[in-house]
């Protein structure tokens, strides 16, 4: 039996403390995950738990009820919204039934009609969530996937075989509109390891197919079509920089489908180009973008721009499968299976040698592919910051032996140079958000968005490094820093709370005292008076 979580919500605690009490909750399948004093604090913890349903006062600081629930059926379509509130304010409640919620229950709170109203409500998620796992409605989906010929061409697309002149051909006979005037190829792979017991992967794969086409398909136009074990989605963007959201929207796809159908759901996001003859790139982008969760995660997206961000050379056109496959090594795997992968290129390619002028050519291959890894990566190493003719020339009078270590030591090279950028990289960017927050923590606007915005990254990628990094959110750190400069303006100046309140980004005085007791456990006014003696 599912057990489904409840957020409770309301600014009188002895309320919450009844309602918890009067009904037996895990004997009608719920269970109550916590509950929130006001609006924001409610919202916080429905982005942070994402409970399947929220019940919640209308009357509150901060946020009313109604605002809460209009922000979660906006963000969080998938949680229902119980609303219970007096007598007098029935009337209004009733009036936003455009939100969507799913009951209005009168205070004061009757054991038996909240029963009733959960028993009824755990019958419905029990129906949709049975409806997404029903066997047989993923079998009817599967009988309903798109026509082969459609398939074909998307296929066959990605793979670069389409020639230019043969593309409006290929759109008009099989009725495809690409309107663009951007494209961007996801690749959404569904592990086939991490299953729930008695769940056949075939169809869970299936159905994360089926929710990925509702949750995304339809805002970004995309044509969907499954490769290589693969759900391949491209996307069209109206701008280049459309593909920050875009992450994000799969990211919390990601979350979603882990949720609900109990899948581990991982969505690379490929390079962003405005041809569609480009997508065959966007779509090698985005496969090894998805190679990176053994580095950032599964249950999430990973954009190949953000996780790549100094590769300036744009895609790599190596044609060799084998040096294809060691560099996305060096990039993700051990040195054990660098030095192994070396080494079986060696042995393929140089030896036996069937001449000494295809010993030459191979040679003058090999510098030239590592040069060209080492440029778009970034790389400085030893070994090309000489005369790469010297170079060229010093290897081809190399032994077999001696040839091979030096390509396994410059491989490892290559892996260090990597992990030394990217942690480096990694701390730019934090320090730069840290940054921008000192700088503009005044600005009541200043939130997670407008940093993102800022610094050019989807929201889910600056929270999982700023969190990997700091050891706190982004919007705690925010809060800590606020909260440190409020009291060195208590200290240091006679200013009024509300003044010192504006000067630290709330407009809101009372939110920010309340923010600010729960950060020190006392009043402004009394941090001021017992602090300030202190420092005299």
């Amino acid at each position: 039996m599912d057990i489904y979580t409840v957020l409770l919500v309301d600014d009188e605690e002895e309320v919450i403390q009844v309602i918890q009490k009067k009904i037996n909750w895990e004997g009608l399948g719920f269970s109550v995950i916590g509950y929130a004093n006001n609006g924001v604090k409610a919202l916080e913890m429905v982005e942070e738990y994402q409970p399947d349903v929220v019940m919640t006062d209308i009357k509150m600081p901060y946020m009313d009820g109604l605002e809460l629930s209009k922000r979660i059926k906006t963000d969080f379509p998938a949680t229902k919204v119980l609303i219970f509130t007096g007598f007098d304010e029935f009337e209004y409640a009733k009036e936003a039934v455009h939100l969507e919620i799913e009951e209005y229950i009168l205070k004061p709170v009757n054991s038996v009609e909240l029963t009733n109203v959960f028993t009824s409500l755990k019958i419905k998620l029990d129906q949709e969530i049975s409806e997404k796992r029903s066997a047989a409605v993923l079998k009817n989906y599967y009988m309903e996937s798109l026509p082969f010929l459609k398939a074909n061409f998307y296929t066959t697309l990605i793979e670069g075989r389409i020639r230019g002149d043969e593309v409006e051909k290929y759109l008009r006979d099989y009725q495809i509109e690409f309107e663009g005037p951007y494209y961007c190829c996801l690749v959404i792979h569904t592990s086939s390891t991490q299953v729930e017991k008695n769940m056949n992967p075939v169809l869970l794969a299936m159905s994360v197919q089926k929710q990925a086409k509702e949750y995304l398909g339809e805002k970004w136009k995309a044509k969907r079509f499954t490769y290589l074990g693969n759900m391949v989605m491209l996307a069209q963007l109206e701008n280049e920089n459309d593909v920050s959201e875009l992450t994000d929207e799969c990211d919390r796809f990601c979350r979603y489908a882990r949720r609900i159908i109990g899948a581990v759901v991982t969505v690379g996001v490929g390079w962003v180009c405005s041809n569609i003859l480009e997508l065959s790139q966007s779509y090698s982008s985005a496969r090894e973008a998805v190679s990176y969760r053994a580095i950032y995660g599964t249950s999430r997206a990973i954009n190949i721009r953000e996780i790549a961000p100094q590769e300036t050379g744009g895609f790599e056109t190596v044609n060799d499968a084998e040096i294809s496959n060691l560099f996305k090594m060096i990039r993700l795997n051990s040195k054990e299976d660098i030095i192994e992968e070396a080494n079986k290129y060696m042995n393929h390619i140089f030896l036996p040698t069937k001449s000494l002028q295809y010993h030459h050519i191979a040679v003058m291959e090999l510098v030239s592919l590592l040069y060209r890894f080492a440029a778009n990566n970034d790389i400085q190493t030893d070994a090309f910051s000489g005369d790469m003719g010297e170079l060229y020339s010093r290897l081809i009078e190399m032994a077999p032996d001696a040839l091979r270590k030096w390509f396994v030591d410059i491989c490892l090279a290559f892996q260090e140079s990597l992990i030394s950028t990217r942690n480096k990289s990694t701390k730019s960017f934090v320090l730069r958000a840290q940054e921008y927050v000192h700088d503009n923590y005044a600005d009541a606007g200043l939130s997670l968005d407008s940093v993102c915005e800022e610094l050019g990254v989807s929201n889910s990628y600056f929270s999982t490094i700023f969190k990997k990094e700091t050891g706190s959110s982004f919007i705690s750190y925010l809060t800590d820093y606020r909260m440190d400069q409020a009291a060195r303006w208590l200290l240091e100046t006679n200013e009024k709370s509300y003044i010192i309140a504006k000067k630290v980004g709330y407009t809101d005085a009372n939110y920010f005292s309340y923010v600010f007791k729960r950060q020190f456990g006392v009043s402004p006014s009394k941090y001021r008076t017992e602090h300030g003696e202190s420092e005299r």
